[in-house]
């Protein structure tokens, strides 16, 4: 979904009040025991200190969290609920991303394809496509599209390139010819986002009018619907298997896209290149990293969910870190609260790595 907040704007939290202390002694001082929620990879007896860590920093959500961080060269790494279903929100971009490029390394589009804007697709959103592009008619080539749904996370230019992958049935299947069977897309993001606010009847075939989606997204809705609605809504949104992913998943198509084995050369190049600018979620898996760490990354932001997931460029010849961190079922005030939790995940995995290098 786009970066803002669907909830009530609420109190921020300081990113030091959750400060990690990023050494390996740290690390090591964790205690050794690992839970049953934890997966440790490879025979590095140092991960399961970096196990407790991750345990103990994702205790601050207070919610559940999903956590992948894998060292990309070595394959050593943890996983945290690894198998356990958590709302994309918008870090199901990537996916439908890959899709269309996948259909552009098989000849089917090209990138300098042109894609038209109907009056139908214009709704109110955080986004370029929004704000600059509401005249009926607008033309953007497939990558610029591409380039705002990831970089800024235009919703309109999500629903676009949902429509032009072939929809959810095409990107699913997708994933799973790819290797990342617990990644599933199934909604524009106008569907998500209505569904969330309790609106049941909205679907991808039977999607709100612009008119009646915009009256919906602009009005303070907990404000209309008492305690007891909005939990029934919640409880019912946080259970719906639908445009969610493992955090196992997510890892290995990260990986995949990283080691080039899943789309071209030049398809995996612009992929990363375009994450790598994303502008969205500066506190999250970059917010605690040393300054000028490349990250390159896709966040999303839905309800009690604050997510990101990316690959880390860790010093030296350190290799890289995936680093997926999924939130869900919050109860911090705010998403921007949730945030830190991220930042401090992403850190304690960037300072196990550098100082843990084992063998490629």
């Amino acid at each position: 979904m786009s970066e803002l907040p669907l909830s009530r704007p609420r109190p921020l939290v300081s990113l030091r009040a959750f400060l990690l202390v990023a050494t390996i002694l740290a690390l090591a001082a964790a205690p050794a025991s690992a839970s049953d929620r934890l997966e440790i990879l490879g025979d590095d007896p140092g991960l399961k200190h970096l196990g407790a860590e991750i345990e103990r920093l994702a205790e601050a959500s207070l919610g559940t969290v999903g956590v992948a961080a894998i060292h990309l060269e070595s394959g050593r790494g943890v996983l945290l609920n690894g198998g356990e279903r958590f709302p994309m929100a918008s870090t199901y971009k990537v996916p439908i991303a890959v899709e269309i490029l996948a259909q552009v390394d098989e000849g089917k589009r090209s990138l300098d394809d042109l894609i038209t804007m109907q009056t139908s697709d214009h709704v109110v959103t955080h986004g370029a496509l929004s704000d600059f592009f509401d005249t009926p008619g607008s033309r953007l080539t497939i990558q610029n599209v591409l380039g705002l749904m990831l970089r800024i996370s235009d919703n309109i230019a999500t629903d676009l390139l949902f429509r032009e992958a072939g929809g959810a049935e095409a990107i699913t299947a997708r994933m799973r010819a790819f290797g990342a069977e617990g990644i599933r897309v199934d909604r524009t993001t106008r569907a998500y986002i209505a569904n969330w606010l309790g609106r049941d009847d909205a679907t991808v075939d039977s999607p709100m009018p612009p008119a009646e989606y915009n009256r919906l997204v602009t009005v303070d809705n907990s404000s209309q619907v008492d305690e007891r609605r909005l939990a029934e809504l919640k409880q019912t949104f946080n259970a719906d298997p639908r445009d969610t992913a493992t955090p196992r998943a997510m890892a290995a198509l990260l990986g995949k896209i990283w080691k080039r084995e899943i789309l071209s050369e030049k398809s995996s190049a612009l992929l990363i290149d375009i994450m790598a600018r994303c502008e969205t979620g500066e506190n999250r898996i970059p917010g605690a990293l040393p300054p000028g760490t490349p990250v390159a990354h896709k966040t999303g932001t839905i309800g009690e969910s604050t997510n990101d997931v990316g690959v880390i460029t860790l010093p030296g010849d350190a290799g890289h870190v995936i680093s997926v961190v999924f939130v869900k079922e919050s109860k911090l005030p705010s998403n921007a609260a949730m945030e830190p939790v991220i930042a401090e995940i992403a850190r304690a995995s960037h300072d196990y790595f550098v100082f843990n290098r084992g063998t490629s």
